[in-house]
């Protein structure tokens, strides 16, 4: 699934992308990303991208783009804290500094 998300000053695209019984679950803008606890965001940092590991509101994974936006950011890479990202705000806010 893909879906157009409008932000404040931009827009995102997110994706959830069916892997066995589990989704794949992120949202990138023209700066970095938001994903779900799949994503090595230290691999992500070697290339400067800001990235930020999510981790979900209720239930044991992120499954759904809705979700993610609502998920709570548990860890950033250095580029991501560089943009003012930080552990526990919701994804909506985070990729509006992205």
């Amino acid at each position: 699934m893909q879906k157009t998300i409008q932000l404040k000053n931009r827009i995102a695209e997110g994706y959830a992308i069916p892997v066995g019984p589990v989704n794949l679950v992120f949202i990138t803008t023209e700066e970095g990303m938001i994903g779900c606890g799949a994503f090595d965001i230290a691999a992500l940092e070697r290339f400067g991208i800001p990235a930020a590991k999510m981790k979900p509101v209720a239930g044991p994974s992120i499954a759904t783009i809705d979700e993610i936006l609502d998920a709570n950011v548990k860890e950033v890479n250095k580029p991501a804290a560089e943009c003012g990202i930080t552990p526990g705000m919701i994804g909506k806010e985070a990729l509006e500094l992205l």
